[in-house]
């Protein structure tokens, strides 16, 4: 198939385009930009390996059978392909398989602190965070920026000191946050300088992100690396496997690592004596502990043959992805809002040039800014992507200095953040009006043209505002007239993230400082895990209802369409619950809770059955010493009542959630304009919906933005404090009676909703201290606004 490929760049990408469909499926529909995680595996390699295994019987190659020789042989000549696929003289190099990059960084590093008196370590600031975790082995570690590489070689060649400790360097050879591409000479160099200085110095090259799209060239044993890294995965898509490249000068390394295992050794004597012989053969074969990935390295020979008929060489993608990085980058940079603000921020090194290979990767770092020049957060990027099927990263890509040089993040600045509860993946990103993380996007060998484009669209449609006077008011000119409210419905979610019970118009319900009586009282936990599932993730949880059943002390779960049916006593029972009562911790919002967990096998199969992954039901353990609180929310204007604690269950970030009947209704105009359908109000998930008692027209939608408090009933009815917006994300896609996703109205709330580089829709609340305690279907509401708080 390679001699039918074009040559001519547009005939190429013409012909990943028609490819794709046959060899990669999977892509229909969606826009994959993460090869810098992993690339895709095409089905001709699948098929590849399915033949492979069953055309031949490979047993455990520890032995002499026929079978085990088959696999013997077979690793071996994989072996040798992998090394003459990077041009790696099998007489100077030896490969050794691993898990995975990381696992052959590690393998160094274990090895390095055996050395006499320990090592000294330097390394890179692109380093991924698997290179910077080997400075917690070594004796003395130092943090090199870029320019101070030069600076560190020079004093190699002439530093004759006391210390005189093995060291080693580490770099990777392309930036895994923004595809800067470094200097391979520099393990030359530096053998160079360490011989010229008398240092024992020896170079770890973390080739993972590079070789994803470029070749690997180890033909000069003297540049080249003493041990290098990287994953299979990252250029075939499949299997996941790695490979540590030793240059034999640099083997005696490993002579003093003391652990060995199953096929590394040649004798072991345990009785009487305890001595063993390690085998003498080749440096893989005292490396690699226990039984071979066999099958995988099998894989490995599938996809090195089909990568070459599919894509030719290395050097085509190569040049391939260098054009559509070019594209893209020159795309982002195109982009401004209508008062000429630029709204990309583009992370590219001053030495790297988009469309030189040499210089720079196809990967484009980026943060967004809206029209006033304020940081929009990269997790509203990563939930509009989603739900448009665009597969990016977001947050710290697992590159600490990178990201920290890239955002001007100084130490104290990342402490401070962590302090204020930042984690990786979370959705406080921007903080002290910085961003803690950057968007990334990478391609790959099946990436193509009409990818950039339809990326750009994205970026371009919502958050471009080609309006050239941007106002970011988050709310209308409001009419000053009291404005007349009442309770339209008021719902309860006891399963957090299940289905809905309303309340019967009349009914009165318990409202405290936790919310309204049993919402969110319970949760299911994955059992392996213990984290709390969501229906972000699990669109079915709204397929399980619970009946009204709380008179007779229980609560009756249904699941929608299945006929299965559950009850769970309300009282706290014991007998229900671990044996001995301990508090099981489960991880609800990044947030670790004590928790019960329900020990019957009963409720476990409903649950595992209705979901299709392993879980159980658990209940907020009320008499534990560690109790939540509601999280800090964004207000138009500042208020007393944000610094007042409020206590929670299970709800992720308020007590209680209230939406506006007539915002939702403005927001459905805004749907149904573009020809998109009406969004029920049960997909916000609010407690209470709250509606405007005026004719059709005089609605004032948005005014829940200027609210300060709300009462409900008369003068000795609940209080509510606004706590402020609420923040959305793709779960409100969710259609709560089918399970079934959709783009609206997160899509629509998006481009007429984002403030603060957030996504809001509804309000936070909680019950003020000393108020009234019941609530019902009906009753009339006053509202109060920020400037007149209710007395």
């Amino acid at each position: 198939m390679a001699a039918s490929i074009p040559t001519d760049p547009d005939a190429y990408n013409d012909y990943i385009e028609q490819m794709r469909p046959t060899e990669y499926p999977m892509l229909k529909d969606s826009i994959y930009l993460d090869h810098a995680g992993t690339t895709l595996y095409s089905k001709s390699l699948l098929s590849r390996f399915h033949d492979s295994m069953l055309e031949g019987l490979y047993g455990n190659p520890h032995s002499a059978s026929p079978s085990s020789l088959k696999s013997t042989q077979m690793v071996e000549n994989v072996r040798l392909r992998l090394l003459r696929y990077f041009n790696a003289d099998p007489e100077h190099f030896d490969l050794v398989f691993v898990a995975n990059a990381t696992a052959g960084i590690k393998l160094v590093a274990e090895a390095m602190r055996e050395a006499e008196g320990g090592f000294a370590y330097a390394y890179h600031v692109d380093s991924h965070t698997s290179l910077v975790g080997v400075r917690e082995v070594g004796v003395k570690g130092r943090y090199l920026g870029h320019g101070e590489v030069e600076e560190w070689v020079r004093e190699l060649e002439t530093e004759i000191g006391d210390d005189r400790r093995t060291t080693l360097f580490a770099y990777p050879a392309q930036s895994n946050m923004n595809g800067r591409r470094l200097p391979m000479e520099w393990c030359g160099r530096v053998r160079e300088a360490a011989m010229a200085g008398e240092r024992a110095v020896f170079t770890l090259l973390d080739a993972a992100a590079y070789v994803s799209t470029s070749s690997l060239d180890l033909s000069d044993v003297e540049m080249a690396p003493d041990f290098t890294v990287l994953s299979f995965y990252k250029i075939f898509g499949f299997p996941d496997l790695g490979a540590l490249i030793v240059r034999k000068s640099a083997a005696h390394v490993f002579e003093r690592r003391k652990f060995f295992g199953g096929g590394t050794v040649d004798m072991v004597a345990c009785l009487g004596e305890q001595w063993h012989a390690r085998k003498s053969g080749q440096l893989h074969d005292r490396l690699e502990d226990g039984t071979l990935p066999t099958h995988s390295i099998i894989a490995l020979d599938a996809a090195l043959s089909t990568h070459d008929e599919l894509f030719e060489s290395l050097d085509r993608i190569s040049k391939h992805t260098a054009m559509l990085a070019k594209e893209l980058y020159d795309g982002l940079c195109a982009l401004k809002h209508g008062n000429e603000r630029a709204a990309c921020k583009l992370h590219k090194d001053a030495g790297s040039t988009y469309g030189d290979s040499r210089t720079q990767g196809p990967v484009v770092a980026f943060n967004l800014l809206d029209a006033k020049g304020d940081w929009i957060s990269n997790s509203e990027v990563e939930k509009l992507a989603s739900i448009h099927n665009i597969h990016l990263r977001t947050g710290g890509v697992c590159n600490p200095g990178g990201i920290a040089s890239a955002l001007d993040l100084a130490a104290w600045e990342i402490r401070e953040n962590f302090s204020a509860g930042h984690r990786c993946g979370g959705e406080d990103d921007v903080l002290n009006g910085n961003p803690t993380g950057i968007v990334r996007v990478s391609l790959g060998a099946m990436s193509t043209k009409r990818d950039v484009e339809r990326f750009l669209a994205f970026i371009d449609e919502f958050f471009v505002c080609n309006l050239p006077l941007v106002s970011q008011s988050v709310s209308p000119i409001l009419d000053l007239r009291q404005q007349s409210f009442y309770v339209e419905s008021l719902t309860v979610y006891p399963i957090k993230s299940c289905g809905a019970m309303s309340v019967p118009p009349g009914k009165s319900w318990d409202i405290r400082s936790e919310g309204l009586a049993w919402d969110r009282e319970w949760c299911i936990v994955h059992q392996g895990t213990g984290n709390a599932l969501s229906q972000k993730q699990y669109p079915r949880m709204a397929l399980i209802r619970p009946t009204r059943g709380f008179k007779a002390g229980i609560l009756r779960l249904t699941v929608t369409g299945s006929g299965n049916e559950i009850s769970v006593p309300l009282s706290r029972n014991p007998a229900l619950y671990t044996e001995d009562l301990r508090e099981c911790s489960a991880s609800v919002c990044g947030e670790s809770v004590d928790m019960l967990i329900y020990r019957s096998a009963d409720v476990a199969a409903f649950f595992t059955q209705a979901l299709g992954v392993p879980c159980t039901l658990a209940r907020f353990n009320s008499t534990s010493s560690s109790i939540r609180h509601s999280k800090a929310h964004l207000k138009p204007l500042p208020s007393e009542n944000i610094s007042i604690p409020r206590p929670l269950a299970l709800s992720n970030e308020s007590p209680i959630l209230v939406i506006s009947r007539s915002s939702l209704n403005r927001l459905n105009e805004d749907i149904k304009s573009k020809g998109g359908k009406a969004a029920h109000p049960s997909v916000f998930r609010a407690n209470i919906v709250l509606a405007e008692s005026v004719p059709p027209g005089d609605e004032q939608p948005w005014a829940e933005d200027c609210w300060q408090n709300v009462r409900v009933g008369g003068d000795d009815g609940p209080v509510l404090d606004v706590l402020g917006g609420c923040r959305r994300c793709q779960m409100v896609c969710v259609d709560q009676q089918s399970a079934e996703k959709d783009r609206e109205p997160f899509t629509t709330l998006a481009k007429t909703r984002r403030v603060g580089g957030r996504v809001l829709f509804g309000v936070h609340a909680a019950l003020a201290q000393g108020t009234g305690r019941e609530i019902k279907v009906g009753e009339s509401v006053q509202t109060f606004s920020l400037d007149e708080p209710v007395k």
